[in-house]
């Protein structure tokens, strides 16, 4: 099992040598997503050894351009390289018009299907679901309608304690029911409790974006308890009065909302290409959230690690 997060985009609206604008890739147990895809998203990809190909679902927070001017560039590329399998895209609903558009009057065609996925911007909304997560998106208060995403790992089997079971009379049909909470009763009548040979799962991880946005005191109800919360900080709390006209949030912001929400984890992004250092960073988010990191171009969380 595995929930890993690459940052391949960091900073803000403009582009730098160190920090690219934001896009994330997500390998949540072995599912494969793209959250914002700004310009060069696809380079980053390729620097950062992502195989892009087995991305199955892009998320994309709102229509400001350093949040998904690259995906035109990225779904051009996957057709070039033979992509046959569907790709599900979640955006603001005027994102499919903007994109058959562009496809249009360049006269291209993609090789596979892309399957559009309208969000709100009003309430929170579970988005996806298979067997092992869930992806909810949330509002957020920018100057445009965005979206925050939450990725919710579901609880686990129990997990089987091999050294238990050895020399004992159990099929492997037993071990579903092991795992599931199950005790089993053999053909002699001996009954076997589950509690002897299990352990429990590593708990259900959960990842929470917050994308350009104000500081908004909804936010943590609904990413309560997340195990990694990523937030805008694109400002040092000196600039205060640039954050507010723009709509954005100050280290201070994004360290008080984790601490509302109980996050175990705090990384900032979407900084500012005005600040040269992330000392003062560092230094403004541990004044109000200890476990607080700023984020670079490359970087790989791990959330078993946190």
């Amino acid at each position: 099992m595995n929930f890993t997060v690459t940052i391949l985009g960091s900073g803000a609206a403009l582009p730098t040598l160190s920090r690219m604008p934001s896009s994330q890739y997500i390998n949540c147990n072995n599912r494969h997503f793209l959250i914002d895809c700004a310009e060069g998203t696809q380079v980053q990809l390729r620097k950062y050894k992502v195989h892009f190909q087995k991305i199955s679902h892009i998320f994309i927070s709102h229509l400001h351009g350093d949040h998904y001017f690259g995906l035109v560039g990225l779904l051009s590329s996957m057709s070039l390289l033979g992509r046959e399998k569907e790709i599900h895209l979640f955006g603001p609903p005027e994102l499919e018009e903007i994109l058959t558009t562009q496809l249009h009057h360049g006269g291209s065609r993609l090789s596979f299907n892309i399957n559009f996925h309208s969000l709100r911007f009003d309430v929170k909304e579970k988005i996806h679901e298979d067997d092992v997560l869930e992806i909810f998106s949330f509002p957020l208060k920018h100057k445009i309608p965005t979206c925050g995403f939450l990725i919710n790992e579901k609880p686990k089997l129990l997990k089987i304690d091999a050294k238990k079971l050895k020399d004992k009379s159990i099929e492997v049909e037993h071990y579903k029911m092991f795992q599931n909470g199950l005790d089993v009763k053999l053909e002699n009548g001996t009954i076997y409790r589950y509690q002897d040979f299990t352990f429990p799962p590593h708990p259900p991880m959960s990842y929470a974006y917050c994308s350009d946005t104000k500081k908004d005191l909804k936010i943590p109800e609904f990413i309560e308890n997340c195990t990694v919360l990523y937030h805008e900080a694109t400002f040092l709390k000196k600039d205060k009065s640039i954050a507010n006209s723009t709509m954005h949030s100050t280290t201070i912001d994004a360290a008080e909302i984790a601490s509302l929400a109980s996050a175990k984890s705090l990384y900032v992004g979407h900084i500012s290409s005005r600040y040269k250092s992330d000392e003062d960073f560092i230094n403004e988010l541990k004044e109000v959230f200890g476990n607080s990191y700023v984020t670079h171009d490359g970087l790989i969380i791990d959330l078993f690690k946190q």
